[in-house]
């Protein structure tokens, strides 16, 4: 029986899967994720007066530093010939929550989804490191691939 995990070869043993028979592809894939804070933390970040500086344009230029670094954090991944790395945030003022969407592109042999994750995680680790001295209660959560389009397995939606 041949395992689903890819990452695993016939006797167990972990290595780094081969593309080398796979075909270049555009390839896109976008992740999500949040950071909940109290509401007087949320209130610094959104009026931009966090003692570290603007806490959102560094979360940013982190992330998409993630991304181009995955292949560094993660031991299996392809360095890969990244060609688009997009990174938004959303203040949501009821929630006192901070929504990071990354979005990372490609032209390669494998997909760009840990790209995008890495992406998320790092823009939110960076809200956490530069907002910590406010609020060591934060919650980094529902971090998540929403769509990945490209390759073998064509295009996939996350179900809700």
């Amino acid at each position: 029986m041949t395992s689903p995990l890819t990452h695993f070869d016939a006797a167990g043993q972990a290595h780094m899967v081969d593309v080398a028979g796979k075909d270049v592809t555009h390839r896109v894939a976008r992740a999500t994720g949040h950071i909940r804070m109290r509401p007087a933390t949320f209130e610094l970040v959104a009026q931009g007066q966090a003692r570290k500086g603007d806490v959102i344009g560094i979360a940013r230029i982190a992330a998409i530093q993630g991304a181009k670094r995955t292949a560094d954090l993660v031991p299996l991944c392809h360095p890969l010939p990244i060609t688009r790395v997009t990174v938004d945030f959303e203040l949501d003022t009821a929630a006192h929550s901070i929504h990071c969407h990354a979005q990372v592109e490609t032209l390669g042999r494998t997909g760009v989804e840990m790209e995008a994750l890495c992406a998320v995680q790092v823009g939110l680790l960076t809200i956490y490191d530069m907002c910590k001295a406010a609020d060591r209660g934060m919650v980094i959560d529902g971090v998540r691939v929403l769509e990945k389009s490209g390759g073998r397995s064509g295009h996939w939606v996350a179900g809700d």
